[in-house]
Order: structure tokens, then sequence, then C-alpha cells
């Protein structure tokens, strides 16, 4: 029965998930706003919503390492997803094809969030405002700052395709978005239980099975921008979609009130927050590097960070 439960939960998140990624591109071509800004701001958080309901339910049974593992993990998952599509339509040597002046100050504040996040773990012992870590605090006031300014409008905005309104195309993407908290909570929740039975320990199932579970709407949406061609939504709602589990994690943070929860989470969720700084890295390098003519050589970074999730994955487990 559980089994069946989760089956069924992926699938409404797929389809969710797919008119999710349809509505934002509709939001991106009759507004002021970029398909990147759709994608980090918009379909970024929306599909977030799973990790939400997944760390709040940890937080409720008293496991810190589900908590954390889940949105460290989720966030490593998501870069993985990114580079395995982009491994996939190398040829079209996506990362030399999008604006970088939008993605890369996000990337950077990922890099830069992830890494105050890994000190804080292995610091263990970080000073706490009404138990909530200060690294929290800094989280959220660094999130304000770059998406106020990520934020502005664009000067042109992109010619309109789609025969439905903007009014219709924020409702449709409010009713999808619902529909992928709905699900995708169950997905979380169902997928816990699965990953208790097996008896596999708290850090590998929130960093890894969980996280995988609950990245689901990010999986169909990267894959929906893809073949659409819309790269820099793909981009935009990866990148967009772990600054905003960042957040998450600070919300979980609030709701634990035995201690700062990174004070208490196991050191083995470093090795995730390492591996997610990385990852991060190979993006920004990627992203940033002058375009190559060769696809073998385009595609190294993809390659690496594929090996390097895998190899993180065995040592865990």
């Amino acid at each position: 029965m559980i089994f069946a439960i989760f089956i069924a939960a992926a699938i409404v998140v797929i389809f969710a998930a797919i008119q999710l990624n349809k509505y934002g591109d509709v939001i991106s071509q009759k507004s002021t706003w970029s398909g990147a800004m759709v994608g980090t701001l918009l379909i970024g958080g929306a599909t977030s919503l799973p990790e939400l309901t997944t760390s709040l339910t940890a937080v409720y049974i008293d496991n810190a390492d589900i908590a954390v593992g889940n949105m460290l993990g989720s966030n490593v998952f998501n870069v993985l997803i990114l580079m395995i599509f982009d491994f996939i339509y190398r040829k079209q040597k996506v990362f030399n094809t999008v604006d970088q002046s939008t993605h890369v100050p996000i990337a950077y504040t990922g890099l830069i969030m992830t890494a105050l996040l890994a000190v804080s773990l292995l610091w263990q012992n970080t000073p706490d405002l009404f138990n909530v870590g200060m690294e929290m605090y800094l989280l959220v006031a660094i999130y304000i700052i770059v998406m106020r300014k990520a934020g502005e409008p664009e000067e042109e905005a992109e010619e309109p395709t789609s025969s439905l309104t903007l009014n219709q195309g924020v409702t449709r993407f409010i009713i999808a978005a619902l529909i992928v908290f709905a699900a995708g909570s169950a997905l979380a929740i169902y997928g816990d239980l699965i990953a208790k039975e097996t008896g596999m320990n708290a850090s590998f199932v929130g960093s890894f099975l969980i996280a995988a579970s609950t990245s689901l709407p990010e999986l169909v949406t990267v894959l929906a921008a893809f073949r659409i061609m819309n790269y820099s939504l793909a981009i935009g709602s990866i990148l967009g979609s772990n600054l905003f589990n960042l957040q998450l994690l600070v919300v979980t943070d609030f709701f634990y009130r035995k201690d700062a929860i990174l004070n208490v989470a196991a050191q083995s969720n470093v090795t995730v927050a390492l591996l997610g700084f990385v990852m991060i890295a190979l993006t920004i390098f990627a992203l940033q590097r002058i375009s190559v003519k060769r696809v073998f050589t385009y595609a190294i970074p993809s390659s690496v960070t594929v090996i390097l999730y895998f190899v993180a994955s065995y040592i865990m487990f």
C-alpha cells in the first residue's frame, strides 16, 4: 500500500510539474520578467514546497538529520539533474548559450550560502538567537539582498506566443503549485516510510533517498524546459530552487525549538554540504568559461559532477 501511494503521488507530481513549467513560461512571455527570473523566483520556489513539508515532518518526529540532510541533499540532487541534462544535450553547449548576468550572481550566492552551512556544521557550536543559529539570519539577509537586485525587470520583454493572458497564467501557475505541494508532500512522507523499512541511517536517507524524491518536480521542470529549448528557465529553476531550499532550512531551524538545528545534526551532513559546494563551483565554471569548440571538452564539468555525486553516495552509504 505504501508503494502504491508513493507511485501515485509521483505520477501526480510529474503532471503538475509539467504544468508548472508551462504556465511559468506564459508568465515569462507576458510579463517583464525574463525566463531566468521566472525560473529562479517562481518555479524555483514552487518546486521546493515538498522539501519544506518533509523537513517540518522530520522536525516533528525529532529527526534533525533528515531535516537538514533533506535540504542539503535536495540541492545536490538538483545540480545533478541540471548537469545530467547538460551532458545529454552537450552538443547544444547549453551553458554557453544563456545570459550570465542573472545566473552567475545566483550561483555565487548559493556557493557562499553552502560554504556558510558547511562551516556551521563543522563548528557544531555556533551562536544562536532564540534557538535559531546565527548563520540562519545571515542566510536570510543574503537572500533578501540578492533577490531584490536580481528581481529587477528587464527593459525588453519576450515576444508573447501563448494565447493565455498573464492573469490566466498566474492563476494556473498557483493551482499547479498547490498540487505540487500536496502530491510532493505525500511523496516525501511515504518515501520516508519506505526508507525507514530498509534500516538505512538517517543522514543517508535524508540526503539522498528523500532528497531525490522531493526533487522530482525539479527533474520534470528541467526536462520540460530543455524540450522547449528554454535553457535559461531550466538553469534558473535549479539555482533558484536551491536558494529557496536554504531559506526553508531557516524555517526548519525556527520550528526546531530544542537548539540550533545545525548544532544537533550529525557530522556526516558536512560531506553533503561540501559536495554541494564543489558541484555549485563546477556549475559556475561551466557558466563563466570561454566557449569551447570540442563537445568532449565542453562536457567535462557535467561529467565530473555526475561522477562526484555517485562517489559521495557510495561513501555515505
